[in-house]
C-alpha cells in the first residue's frame, strides 16, 4: 500500500501538521511516524509550558508572525477542547541600568509586533509581585501557560478519528526520494508514500540529509536545566517573571514560570549537551558528539560565546551560581528551595560560520518538506506552522485545489 503523506515526528509540530492535513484533505491517507514509544517525548514534553506572545522576535520574521497567530490559536484550541490554560501574563524585569536600556528596546519591539506592553516602574512592580525587585519592567498581559503534551495528545486523537495513523517505536533509518515517490526504511517496517513532511526536531538535519539536501548547518543540542520550587512557594509569583535577555543569544535567561499544574519552576539555562537527547551530564552519544566537534560551526560558535559557555557550565555544575541569576530579581529564594526537575534539550540550527539560525526554517526536497529549525516558540506556534506546511504541500502538488497529481 502506498500512503499519500508520511509525517516524520510525533511532536506537537508534526501532529499539528498531520491534524490539519486530514482536516483540509480528508481524501488523503496520512501516517505519522515516531521513533519513541509515546508522542511528545522530547521538546514538546520537556518545555516550560509557556504560551509566548512574540516579544523578542524580529518584526516581519516567521517567528514573530507565527508566535502572534499561534498564541491566539493555542488559547482557542485549548478552550475548544477543554484543555488547561491560563492567560496569567508575564513581567520582564530589568535590575540594572544597562538592562533598562535593553528593556526599552524590547518595549518598542513588542509594539512593532502588535502587542500591548505596559511600562511598570519599581513601586508598581512591588505591588504586582511583592517578591520581585527591579528598576523597571514591562508587562505582557497576553502571555500564558498550558499543557503542551495534552495538546499533542488531543491532536493525535483528532488525527485518529479522521482516519490518520500513528506508528510509534519506528525509527527512520533511511529515506529514498525519487520523482515518483518516497520509500522510508524504519527500524521495523518499510513505508512507501507519495510525499514526506519531516518534523524531526533534534534529528531534523539528519532527515534532510537522508533526502539529499545540501545543508550549511547542523543541529546543535543545548540542554536547558530546570529546578522546581517547593509547594510552599507555589504562590511566590502570580505571573511569569523573566530577566532581560542577552541580545546576542537566542536564549531568554533563567526565569520563574508558573506551571499549569500549580507549581513554579526556575530555569532554563543553556548548556551544550553531549548527546542530541542528552537530558543529563552523564548522557553521552559518541556519534552525536563527534558530529558536533567535527562541524566547524560548533567550534566557531563556542569561540564566539566562550564567556557565556563557561558561565553556563559552571552554573550547571554549581547550582549556587544558577541561584544567583534568579536572586537578582527574586532575592527571597534560597539554595534549599531548588529541587530537582527534568531538563529539556533545545534543537538549535547552527551555520558553518558559527552563527545561529534565529528564525524558523523550512526546506523543500523533490517530494519532501523539512522543518529544519523550530526552537522556541515552536510549541506556541505549532498550529500556524502546521498550516504553513500544509500550504507548502498544497502549493507543491495541488492542481486547482484538487491535489490531483500527488
Amino acid at each position: 500500500m502506498t500512503i499519500d503523506v508520511v509525517i516524520i515526528g510525533g511532536g506537537i509540530v508534526g501532529l499539528s501538521t498531520a491534524m490539519q492535513l486530514v482536516e483540509r484533505y480528508p481524501q488523503l491517507s496520512v501516517t505519522v511516524v515516531e521513533k519513541e514509544a509515546t508522542i511528545a517525548a522530547h521538546q514538546t514534553g520537556h518545555n516550560s509550558g509557556v504560551i509566548h506572545s512574540g516579544v523578542y522576535y524580529a518584526p516581519g520574521s516567521l517567528k514573530a508572525r507565527f508566535c502572534r497567530e499561534g498564541m491566539e490559536a493555542t488559547y482557542t484550541f485549548c478552550h475548544d477542547h477543554g484543555l488547561p490554560v491560563d492567560r496569567c501574563g508575564k513581567l520582564i524585569v530589568a535590575t540594572d541600568e544597562p538592562e533598562v536600556s535593553r528593556l526599552k528596546e524590547l518595549f518598542e519591539r513588542s509594539v512593532s509586533n502588535g502587542l500591548d506592553p505596559k511600562w511598570i516602574d519599581a513601586p508598581q512592580l512591588r505591588r504586582l509581585e511583592p517578591h520581585i525587585v527591579g528598576l523597571q519592567a514591562i508587562l505582557i498581559a497576553s502571555t500564558g501557560i498550558t499543557d503542551y503534551p495534552a495538546i499533542a495528545r488531543t491532536m493525535a486523537d483528532i488525527l485518529g478519528k479522521r482516519g490518520g495513523e500513528l506508528l510509534v517505536n519506528s525509527t527512520v533509518i533511511a529515506i529514498r526520494e525519487s520523482s515518483d515517490g518516497v520509500v522510508i526504511e524504519t527500524s521495523n517496517r518499510t513505508l512507501s508514500c507519495r510525499f514526506v513532511i519531516a518534523c524531526g526536531g533534534l534529528m531534523a538535519d539528519r532527515l534532510a540529509r537522508m533526502c539529499g539536501l545540501a545543508l550549511d548547518f547542523r543541529i546543535v543540542p543545548f540542554r536547558g536545566e530546570y529546578f522546581r520550587l517547593p509547594n510552599t512557594l507555589n504562590g511566590i509569583v502570580s505571573r511569569l517573571i523573566y530577566p532581560v535577555p542577552d541580545p546576542q543569544l537566542p536564549f531568554l535567561g533563567v526565569h520563574l514560570t508558573r506551571m499549569i499544574a500549580g507549581y513554579v519552576t526556575v530555569g532554563p539555562n543553556a548548556v551544550l549537551a553531549l548527546a542530541r537527547e542528552g537530558y543529563r551530564w552523564r548522557d553521552f552519544n559518541g556519534r552525536d558528539l563527534w558530529e558536533m566537534v567535527a562541524f566547524p560551526g560548533t567550534r566557531r560558535l563556542l569561540r564566539q560565546h566562550r564567556g557565556s559557555a563557561v558561565r553556563e557550565c559552571i552554573n550547571s555544575l554549581f547550582a549556587r551560581g544558577y541561584l544567583a541569576q534568579c536572586r537578582k530579581y527574586c532575592p527571597d529564594l534560597k539554595f534549599e528551595d531548588l529541587q530537582a526537575h527534568p531538563a529539556g534539550v533545545r534543537a538549535q540550527a547552527v551555520r558553518a560560520d558559527g552563527s545561529m539560525i534565529h528564525d524558523f526554517l523550512v526546506l523543500r526536497g523533490r517530494r519532501s518538506l523539512h522543518v529544519c529549525n523550530a526552537p522556541s516558540p515552536a510549541a506556541t506556534s505549532a498550529l500556524p506552522i502546521g498550516r504553513h506546511l500544509v500550504d507548502q504541500f498544497s502549493e507543491a502538488f495541488a492542481l486547482g485545489g484538487s491535489l490531483g497529481n500527488i
